[in-house]
Order: structure tokens, then C-alpha cells, then sequence
């Protein structure tokens, strides 16, 4: 699930925290180490130059605790000397952390050799460090903190704006949720402007919506009359014994197409309505509906050597709008029977689902993509009945009434339509 935007913002000064914390981490411990190698040179240095003096004045070498001085003339046996210190070439022999600094001076006159323990350099460069990493980081995350609130602050009025947008019913918002005075009130110039344009979109799909609505409802009012003359009209003439048969044919295709134009009438009045689901239910057995239709359907094999079946695995009664069944029933089984020229058709009652299946020609995959677009006929140019919108009013019947609609289809093998319903 996709995060918000305060999360993400949260999200990102926090890695920004962590990254700029390792990178003063690492900077100020390379800092330290580079000034304990420079404290530690000029005290082994000045150390040196002290030994020297005394090594000239005869006097004893300075050899505590914390250091020890020596020094072997030239050409003189070496006594009194550790072996760590003898096999050092001249030079600083410092390590980076730990162990004892090391300065072997060699002139003419002899060698001198001064080790020092850097504990209290190291405590020194350690302490200096770590309070100094201490106060950096609180300075980054105090920043970091203040940054993000101040950001949260800025980014809160478009959160709930985008709230009050996802809880839009597409089919009719609520504007007047986003007036001036409802605005959060740190909503700057850009969010009030945005809350007013969103306003303006959301009456303005309002408006269409009930407009398409009242034409939907009044062109499929409007339609029922001469729909209904040439529905009566068709079956007078269907039966007539004398109609020679070229006419009655023809009369056949009309009747066809005009039992599609009532379910599609049907359909665009049902949709176009505004009344709740709960005032069309009824209860009632699936098995009327199915049975209806599949008679209906019967009459459209004409000659085509196809069975239909009906089976059930415990389908029973429901409470649900009886003619949205009815409907959505009947464009499946159309579809069937129109793509199936030979076999079977069979309509599966379950508890829960109903499935229409068939051993037509069935869909491939970017077919069945497109299957539930309006006006999407993959037999196009075979010249085939229909208008390519049966499955496209099926799934908004079916969305609308909270009754997902599944295909499933191969090529040569038929297709499976599944309507579930909800419990």
C-alpha cells in the first residue's frame, strides 16, 4: 500500500539524519586520528631535541612512566637498549591508535630513541572528538526535527485535501466539503487555490453526472414505445403461417435484436436511477430467473446444433433487485450462444456465484483485456450480431449492485462468466 506524503517526508529526514550522522562520524574520526598523528610528532620532536641537550650535558635522559629516553654513540656497543626499540629505523614510528609512539633521531654523534605512551594524547583527541561528534549530531537532529515539523505543518492541509478527495462518491461530490471557511487554517495560497479548483471540477461532474443520468433515464423511457410497437409488430408477423421464409427470417433477426435493445433499454434505466439497491430487492429463487433466460436464450440457437443446460450445486433464494439478475443473466448467455456455433452451454448455480460456460470460440488474452470496454467486438469483422456493449453494461450492473463479474477464457477452449454474489 502506497505511503503518504508526511510518511515519505518522515521517511526521508530520518535516512538524511543517519546519512549526515555517519558522515560527521567518519569526518571526525579521521580528524582525530590526523591530529593525534600531528600532536604526537611535535611532542616525540620536542622530546628528541630535549635528549639531545642532555645527551650533550651529560646529564641523565628523562625516563618516567609515560616516556623513556636513551641514547647509543656512534660506534659504541648497544646496552641497556629494548629489542622493539632496536630494529626501528630512524624516523617517527607512530601507530594509529594504541601502543607506544616511537622517534629514533640518528646523527653523527649517536641515536636517540624516545618512546612515549600517547594515553593521554588519546584520551585527550578522544574526548575532544566525541563531544564535538556529540554537539554536531544534536545540532543535526534538533534541525532535522525542527525541518520536519515545520514541513508536516506545510504538507498537512494537502493530506487533507487528498482525505476529503478519496472519500468522494464519484457519482456525486461533495464540494461544498472544500468551501474557504472548512480549509485547514495553515492551508497556504496554493491549497486554497487547489481546494478551488477541485470544487469547481467536482460541481462540474456533479452537473454531468445528473445530466447524463436524466438523459439516460428519459432516452430509454422514450425508446419503450416504439421499441414495444416493433417488438408486437415482429411477433404478429413471426406468427403468420403464410410468411414465406426469407421473411420469416428476417422477422427472426428483428425479434433477436429487438429482446437485445429491451435488455440494453433496460439496463440504462436501471443505471441511470437514484434510488437505494434495498427499495429494488426482492426475494426470490435464482432458479426462475435462470430458467427464464436460458428459454429466451434457447430461441436465439436457431439452427445451430448447441445444447443449453442448466445445473445446480445449491443455488437457492436471494434477496436481491430480481431484474439486474435477469439482465445480467441474459447478456451472458446472449454472448454464449452468439460466440458458441456448436456444443454446449451450461449455467452453474452455486451459493454464491452463478456461472455461465460454453465451448465457443473463446478469447485470447489481449481479447480478454478488452472484453468488458464498451463497443470492443473481437469478431468485428466476421459481421456478427450485437453491439459489443453486453458485457460492458454486465460489469456496471454488477458494480453498481456489489456483484463482481469474472472472465475466464482460451482461445479454442470456450469461456467461463462468473457472476459472485455477496454474503
Amino acid at each position: 500500500m502506497p505511503h503518504g506524503l508526511p510518511r515519505k517526508i518522515k521517511v526521508a529526514f530520518i535516512i538524511q539524519a543517519l546519512i549526515a550522522s555517519l558522515v560527521m562520524a567518519l569526518g571526525i574520526a579521521c580528524t582525530e586520528l590526523g591530529v593525534r598523528q600531528v600532536l604526537l610528532r611535535e611532542r616525540l620532536a620536542d622530546e628528541a631535541r630535549v635528549a639531545w641537550e642532555e645527551a650533550g650535558s651529560g646529564a641523565t635522559l628523562p625516563y618516567n612512566s609515560r616516556m623513556s629516553s636513551y641514547f647509543v654513540a656512534a660506534d659504541a656497543p648497544v646496552t641497556g637498549l629494548p629489542a622493539q626499540l632496536r630494529a626501528l629505523a630512524p624516523g617517527y614510528h607512530i601507530p594509529w591508535w594504541g601502543g607506544p609512539a616511537v622517534i629514533v633521531d640518528r646523527r653523527s654523534a649517536g641515536t636517540v630513541y624516545v618512546s612515549l605512551n600517547p594515553r593521554f594524547t588519546d584520551d585527550a583527541v578522544f574526548w575532544t572528538g566525541g563531544l564535538s561528534l556529540l554537539l554536531a549530531l544534536l545540532a543535526t537532529y534538533l534541525a532535522a526535527w525542527m525541518t520536519y515539523r515545520i514541513s508536516r505543518r506545510m504538507v498537512a492541509p494537502v493530506s487533507w485535501l487528498a482525505g476529503i478527495v478519496a472519500r468522494w462518491d464519484p457519482l456525486a461530490p461533495d464540494a461544498a466539503a472544500l468551501a474557504p471557511q472548512n480549509l485547514p487554517v495553515d492551508s497556504g495560497l496554493e491549497v486554497r487555490r487547489l481546494a478551488h479548483a477541485l470544487r469547481g471540477m467536482a460541481t462540474r461532474v456533479g452537473e454531468f453526472v445528473d445530466r447524463e443520468r436524466r438523459f439516460t433515464r428519459d432516452a430509454s423511457h422514450e425508446l419503450r414505445t416504439p421499441l414495444t410497437v416493433i417488438r408486437v409488430a415482429s411477433d404478429i408477423m413471426a406468427g403468420d403461417p403464410e410468411i414465406p421464409e426469407r421473411s420469416r427470417r428476417a422477422v427472426g433477426r428483428i425479434q433477436r435484436a429487438g429482446h437485445d435493445m429491451q435488455a440494453v433499454i433496460d439496463a440504462f434505466f436501471i443505471l441511470a436511477r437514484d434510488a437505494e439497491i434495498d427499495a429494488e430487492s426482492e426475494r426470490f429463487d435464482i432458479h426462475e430467473v435462470v430458467d427464464d433466460e436460458v428459454e429466451l436464450a434457447r430461441t436465439l440457437l436457431g439452427t445451430k446444433p448447441v445444447e443449453i443446460a442448466v445445473r445446480d450445486d445449491g443455488g437457492g433464494v436471494i434477496d436481491a433487485p430480481r431484474r439486474v439478475l435477469s439482465l445480467m443473466v441474459g447478456n451472458l448467455l446472449s454472448n454464449a450462444v452468439r460466440f458458441t456455433e456448436r456444443g454446449r452451454v451450461e449455467v452453474v448455480l452455486a451459493p454464491d456465484r452463478i456461472e455461465v460456460r460454453d465451448t465457443g470460440v473463446g478469447m485470447s488474452r489481449e481479447t480478454l483485456a478488452k472484453a468488458f470496454d464498451a463497443f470492443y467486438r473481437h469478431d468485428r469483422d466476421g459481421g456478427g450480431e450485437g453491439m459489443g456493449i453486453g458485457l460492458s453494461i454486465v460489469r456496471r450492473l454488477g458494480e453498481r449492485f456489489g456483484w463482481p463479474v469474472e472472465l475466464e477464457s482460451a482461445p479454442g477452449e470456450g469461456t467461463t462468466a462468473i457472476i459472485r454474489f455477496r454474503r
